[in-house]
């Protein structure tokens, strides 16, 4: 089920790469969502009727935080960031869990999350600086779309926290088929009112794969694997279902380079610097 569950979450990244070929980065976000959004319903639906109004409110900005924005920054940013990249960057996500843990909900940062967090930060200055050149002529240009991904790590990082903190009476399943039913209304809203989607589906060569990409990516990548990874905290351990963090991006970089991608050097010593930090940076004291 690990390997299931890194492999899905590994192959988003082109995923969303596919997608952008015919669509914009905002088709693509809001198209997700939708189509997460949708499957979920049945889920979904029944349970919403439990809830108090307070909850429906969390909710909305879990949906808002955990999915809907994430959807978007990782869309923009692929647009001039290659998937494998991304991939190694939304590695990350933990080291913004224990940062805004202990900023908003009074978690401890230990040395040991300290230590981790500057290796990895070194990792993401090599990965968002390194191109084409000889010498430092190589790390001389700063990718500022990374910085996208970074923030979308960081919406996760919140809403990891959100979830540990003000959801305790909730399970996992419910939380996500609510909290992107909730986000469902404005992506439909976005995607049918903003947007050229209905038209290039009708109108322009390749959509409709595009889009059976996005539908793939809504589903499976979210939906599917978002239960996968509950069930697999619940018959496992959290230690062991986080490791999928480490895999990810492995995965990520395999379908980058069967795409065509080509990581330099550079790009390999950045995703270990990641890789490690991460795994240091998550263990406790």
């Amino acid at each position: 089920m690990l390997i299931l569950l890194a492999i899905i979450w590994g192959s988003s990244f082109i995923l969303i790469k596919k997608g952008l070929l015919v669509f914009s980065p905002g088709e693509v976000g809001a198209y997700r969502i939708v189509s997460a959004a949708l499957v979920l319903l049945p889920l979904s639906i029944p349970r919403i009727k439990r809830l108090n109004k307070k909850q429906v409110g969390n909710l909305i900005i879990a949906g808002l935080v955990g999915s809907f924005i994430p959807s978007f920054l990782f869309a923009i940013a692929q647009t001039r960031l290659s998937s494998s990249i991304t991939g190694v960057l939304n590695a990350l996500t933990p080291l913004f869990v224990v940062v805004v843990g202990a900023l908003f909900f009074g978690a401890r940062i230990t040395g040991i999350n300290a230590l981790g967090l500057f290796i990895a930060f070194i990792g993401v200055i090599i990965l968002i600086t390194v191109k084409e050149g000889n010498g430092w002529d190589a790390f001389s240009t700063i990718n500022s779309y990374a910085f996208f991904v970074l923030l979308a790590t960081l919406c996760y990082g919140i809403n990891l926290n959100i979830i540990k903190y003000w959801f305790v009476a909730l399970k996992p399943v419910e939380i996500t088929a609510i909290s992107l039913m909730m986000v469902l209304p404005v992506a439909l809203l976005y995607l049918t009112g903003w947007t050229n989607f209905s038209f290039k589906l009708l109108h322009v060569d390749g959509a409709w794969l595009a889009a059976g990409y996005i539908t793939l990516l809504g589903v499976v990548g979210t939906a599917i694997a978002l239960i996968i990874f509950n069930f697999l905290v619940k018959i496992a351990t959290p230690v062991f279902a986080s490791s999928v963090t480490y895999l990810i991006p492995i995965v990520a970089i395999a379908w980058g380079v069967v795409d065509g991608e080509v990581l330099l050097v550079g790009h390999y010593l950045g995703i270990l610097a990641v890789v490690i930090g991460v795994w240091i940076g998550n263990r406790k004291a």
